[in-house]
This record gives structure tokens, C-alpha cells and sequence, in this order.
């Protein structure tokens, strides 16, 4: 039987999704990434509610240029740590959603480290 690549992350999501929970005190940061755009979100699980979002779709219409390459995924990661620090988030739970932590997934978690959200 062959499992496509999508299959498979989508079992890595279900099994990583059993460990990681988002509270109100530590919300969980997760990230999609598609073919054309990088998206992130920050979400009380808790609750059902997605506090903060950024999106390469989103920055490019203010930044002309910016692509879902590893600059634009660090791009989004320091706009979503920017938008955490004004909803008074600090403290997060990185869910890479079933992707290899690598590329684009890892150049999201650097620019949120580097903007200042602790994971």
C-alpha cells in the first residue's frame, strides 16, 4: 500500500497533536505551509480561539517581493511574534504540524525566537 506524503503528515499531525495543547497561559503556534503562501497562527485550544495570525499572503500586500521562501517564512515568524507581544503572549507551544522541522518550518520558529516569543 502507498502512503503519499500527505498521508503521512497528516498521521505525524494526529500523533503530535495528542502531546501539544494550547492553554491561555501557553498557546500553541502553529504553523501550515502550501504550495504558494507560509501560514501561522497562534491558538487557545482551550477555548477554540485563534488569537493571533500572520500569513506571507497577508505581509505581501504591504511588502511587494516577499515570497514563501525561508526569508519569507522568518518574516512571518517576526510578525507573529510582533502581534503576540501586543496581545501580552510571551510564552508558547510550537506545533509544526506534522512537518520536518526544517526549511521553512524552521526559519518560521527562528524569526519567532528572534522576535521574542519563548517556546
Amino acid at each position: 500500500m502507498n502512503v503519499s506524503k500527505n498521508e503521512s503528515r497528516q498521521r505525524r499531525k494526529i500523533r503530535i497533536r495528542k502531546k501539544v495543547r494550547g492553554t491561555a497561559e501557553r498557546p500553541r503556534l502553529v504553523v501550515f505551509r502550501s504550495n504558494m503562501h507560509i501560514y501561522a497562527q497562534i491558538v487557545n485550544d482551550l477555548e477554540g480561539a485563534t488569537l493571533v495570525s500572520a500569513s506571507t499572503l497577508a505581509l505581501s500586500k504591504s511588502e511587494p517581493g516577499l515570497h514563501c521562501n525561508k526569508e519569507g517564512a522568518e518574516r512571518v515568524g517576526k510578525e507573529i511574534a510582533r502581534l503576540a507581544k501586543e496581545k501580552n503572549i510571551s510564552k508558547v507551544v510550537f506545533d509544526r504540524n506534522g512537518y520536518i522541522y526544517h526549511g521553512r518550518i524552521k526559519a518560521v520558529a527562528d524569526g519567532a525566537r528572534e522576535g521574542g516569543l519563548e517556546f
